[in-house]
C-alpha cells in the first residue's frame, strides 16, 4: 500500500503544486495591477515602505473618473474568477476573497452611481480637504509648495462634484431636503476673510526652524494667496450652488426606495453594509426583537438604581439633572481622557496583541460640530506625524451626557475603533490592499462589541453608567428598525425620532442628528448591531465548544489578526479556529 501511495504522490504531487504555484502567481499579479491603478487614481499614495509623494491634485471626481475605476474593477474581477480558488493555499484563499470584496465595493456603488450624492448629513467631499494637512509629514520646503498646489486644485475638485450633483438633480437622485436644513452651514464654514483664521492655515502657523526666515515668509505669502484666491472662492461658489440650486431641487421624500431604481439600490446597501445575505424585512424584525430585549434590561437597571418613577420619568431625569453634564468643553474632554487611560491600563487583560500606534483625544471641529455625531474615530497612516484621534463633540454641552461617555470611549478609542484599525494597518505578509480595509459590519460591529467589553473590564461604575451602555446598545438596535423603516417601509422622520426618544437616554439633539444621518446614508446604520450580534454569537460558540480551555485573549487575537473581513468570512475563520483548538 505504501508503494502505491508513493507512486500517487510522485505522479500527482508536483503537478498539483505547479498548479497551486501558478494560481498564486496569477493572484499576486492581479494585486499588483490593482495597486498600480490605485497609485495613479489616488494622488499622494505610493508603494508600502516608500516615502509617498505629497499630493498636488485631488482624486478625479467626474462621472467619467468613477466609471473608469468601476470598469477597471469589473475587468479585474473577471480575471480573478478565472483563477482556480481551490488550487490556492488557505491564506491565498483569504486574499482572493478579500480582493473580491474590495472589487465588489467599487462595482456596487458604481452600479447605482452614488457619486451623484457625494456627502452625508455630517461629512462629505467638502469637509475632508480641511484635514488633509494633518496626515502629511512635511519634510522640506518643496513639500509645503506641493501642498499649496493641492489647495489650488480645490476649485476643480469642487466643480466636479457640483457637476455630479447637477446630474443628480436631473435624475431625481438627491439628498432629502430635511437633511440639508442642518447641513447647509458646513458648505460656507471655510469662507473667511483672514487666511490665518482658516483651517487650511494649520501647516503654516508654525513652520520648522530648519526653514530660513525669508523662505518662511515666501511660503506664508503663497499660503495666504492660495487660501484667499482658491480655497475661499471654491467654498463660496459651492455654498451658493447648494443654497440657490441644490436645496430648491432636493427631494421631499426620505426613503431610498423612492429614488429611481430605489428598491434595488436599498437591497444592495443592506447586503453591502451587513456583509450578509439578508433582506430589509429580516433586519427590521430582528431590530424589533432586540429593542424589546434591551428595554427589559434597562427596566431592571432602573429598579436597581432605586429611582421611583416611570421609564419616561427616568429618561427625563437623566436628560435634565445637572450632575450628568460637564460645565465646560475642557471638563468634558478631561472626563473622556481619564476614562481612556483607565481602559488603556486594562487592555492586556483581554488582548495578547496591542497596536504600536498611539491615539489622542480632541474636540470635533467647530465648523462641523452642530450637525455632527456625538463622537468619532479618525485614523491616520502609520507614517503620519500624528496618531489616531478620538473626537468628542463638545458643542451644546447640555446635550452631551457623561453617563454615555464610558460606552462612547470604549467604542471610538480602545478596545474599539483605534485598537482594531491600528492593528489592521500593522498586518504582516498580506497584500497591501488589505491594510486598513474596513467592512462596516466588522468595524462597527467590533466597536459596539467593545462597549460590552467594558463589563469585562469593570469600566461601568454606577447604575447610570450601565444604563448609558444599554442606552447606546438600544440606540444601535433602534437603528435596525429605523433604517429599514425609513428606507423600505415608509417611516417618517417623526416616527424614527419618537422610537429613540421613548427607548433611549440619548439627548434630543443627538437623536435628531442621528436620524438625519440614517436618512442620508441608507444601510450604513445596520452594520453596528448586525456585526455585534455575530461577534457575540461566535464568542458564545467558542466558549461552549472549548469549555475550560477557552481564553478570551486568544479569542480576540483570532478575531483581529486578519484585519477587517466580511462577517461570512469571519465566521468561517473562527469555525476553523475552534475545530483546530478542539483537535489539540
Amino acid at each position: 500500500m505504501k508503494f502505491f501511495i508513493c507512486l500517487l504522490l510522485i505522479f500527482t504531487g508536483p503537478a498539483y503544486f505547479v498548479k497551486a504555484d501558478d494560481a498564486e502567481k496569477e493572484l499576486k499579479a492581479l494585486f499588483q495591477e490593482e495597486r498600480q491603478m490605485y497609485y495613479r487614481e489616488n494622488p499622494g499614495t505610493g508603494p508600502l515602505g516608500e516615502v509617498a509623494p505629497i499630493a498636488t491634485k485631488f482624486q478625479g471626481a467626474l462621472e467619467e473618473d468613477y466609471k473608469r475605476r468601476a470598469d477597471f474593477a469589473l475587468a479585474l474581477r473577471q480575471k480573478l474568477y478565472a483563477i482556480d480558488r481551490d488550487a490556492l493555499s488557505t491564506e491565498a484563499q483569504l486574499n482572493y476573497d478579500m480582493f473580491d470584496y474590495l472589487l465588489g465595493r467599487t462595482i456596487t456603488f458604481a452600479k447605482h452611481r452614488t457619486w451623484r450624492i457625494p456627502f452625508y448629513s455630517d461629512s462629505g467631499f467638502h469637509t475632508a480637504p480641511a484635514r488633509v494637512w494633518q496626515s502629511i509629514r512635511f519634510r522640506s520646503t518643496s513639500d509645503y509648495y506641493a501642498y499649496l498646489e493641492l489647495l489650488k486644485d480645490l476649485p476643480r475638485y469642487f466643480d466636479a462634484h457640483i457637476a455630479n450633483m447637477q446630474s443628480g438633480i436631473k435624475d431625481g437622485f438627491t439628498m432629502p431636503k430635511i437633511v440639508l436644513d442642518g447641513l447647509l452651514p458646513t458648505f460656507s464654514a471655510h469662507v473667511v476673510s483672514d487666511a490665518e483664521q482658516s483651517a487650511f492655515w494649520g501647516p503654516f502657523a508654525a513652520l520648522p526652524d530648519t526653514i530660513e526666515d525669508t523662505e518662511k515668509e515666501k511660503i506664508r505669502l503663497a499660503a495666504r494667496q492660495a487660501i484667499l484666491n482658491n480655497v475661499v472662492p471654491a467654498y463660496a461658489r459651492l455654498s451658493s450652488f447648494m443654497t440657490e440650486q441644490y436645496y430648491p431641487a432636493a427631494r421631499d421624500e426620505l426613503a431610498a426606495n423612492t429614488l429611481p431604481g430605489g428598491d434595488a439600490y436599498y437591497a444592495d446597501m443592506v447586503k453591502f453594509y451587513t456583509t450578509l445575505d439578508v433582506t430589509a424585512d429580516e433586519v427590521h424584525a430582528l431590530g424589533v426583537s432586540e429593542v424589546a430585549r434591551i428595554r427589559s434590561e434597562m427596566e431592571t437597571i432602573i429598579e436597581q438604581s432605586g429611582f421611583e418613577g416611570s421609564f419616561a420619568d427616568f429618561l427625563e431625569f437623566l436628560r435634565t439633572d445637572q450632575q450628568f453634564y460637564a460645565k465646560t468643553e475642557e471638563e468634558l474632554l478631561m472626563h473622556a481622557a481619564f476614562i481612556a487611560k483607565e481602559i488603556d491600563g486594562k487592555m492586556p487583560s483581554l488582548f495578547g496583541k496591542l497596536p504600536r500606534q498611539s491615539y489622542g483625544i480632541e474636540a470635533v471641529p467647530a465648523s462641523i460640530a452642530p450637525n455632527y455625531t456625538t463622537g468619532r474615530y479618525l485614523g491616520a497612516p502609520l507614517d503620519a506625524p500624528r496618531g489616531g484621534f478620538y473626537w468628542v463633540n463638545t458643542y451644546d454641552l447640555k446635550n452631551r451626557p457623561l453617563y454615555n461617555l464610558r460606552a462612547l470611549t470604549l467604542h471610538e478609542a480602545v478596545p474599539g475603533h483605534h485598537h482594531q484599525s491600528a492593528l489592521s494597518k500593522e498586518l504582516k505578509n498580506v497584500p497591501e490592499f488589505r491594510l486598513g480595509l474596513y467592512p462596516h459590519s466588522f468595524g462597527e460591529g467590533w466597536g459596539l462589541y467593545s462597549e460590552k467589553l467594558g463589563l469585562d473590564m469593570g469600566i461601568y461604575k454606577t447604575p447610570y453608567d450601565h444604563f448609558g451602555r444599554l442606552s447606546y446598545e438600544m440606540w444601535r438596535a433602534c437603528r435596525l428598525v429605523i433604517d429599514t423603516g425609513i428606507h423600505a417601509k415608509g417611516w417618517t422622520r417623526e416616527q424614527a425620532i419618537q422610537l429613540l426618544e421613548e427607548n433611549s437616554a440619548l439627548s434630543k439633539l443627538n437623536i435628531r442628528t442621528e436620524v438625519d444621518r440614517y436618512i442620508s446614508w441608507p444601510g450604513q446604520a445596520l452594520a453596528y448591531k448586525m456585526g455585534e450580534l455575530k461577534l457575540l454569537e461566535l464568542r458564545e460558540k467558542a466558549s461552549v465548544a472549548l469549555g475550560d480551555t477557552f481564553d478570551i485573549r486568544d479569542f480576540h487575537d483570532q478575531i483581529l489578526p486578519a484585519g477587517g473581513v466580511p462577517l461570512n468570512i469571519l465566521e468561517q475563520r473562527m469555525n476553523a479556529w475552534i475545530a483546530a483548538e478542539l483537535a489539540k
